[in-house]
């Protein structure tokens, strides 16, 4: 089981911190691997913006979208 599904799976159950520490993980390490102008980095920071956003912890979550939007407007385009 990847480490992402494994966070889906956590949270489905009601384990959001755990989920949360695992979709943490996953963002740092893609960010490591492919730096932030990647599709999988960028996917992975809205994964875990959103769940960070489930908890209410909305100031993490906030400044992870703003530093992560305009990188993904860039390499995704608008649409």
């Amino acid at each position: 089981m990847s480490q992402s599904n494994l966070a889906t799976a956590y949270e489905d159950i009601g384990r959001l911190e755990d989920g949360i520490r695992i979709r943490q993980d996953v963002y740092s390490r893609r960010l490591e691997l492919y730096g932030e102008a990647h599709v999988e980095t960028i996917t992975a920071a809205f994964n875990y913006s959103s769940m960070l956003i489930q908890v209410n912890r909305f100031e993490e979550a906030k400044s992870l979208l703003r530093k992560m939007t305009p990188v993904a407007r860039r390499v995704l385009g608008n649409n």
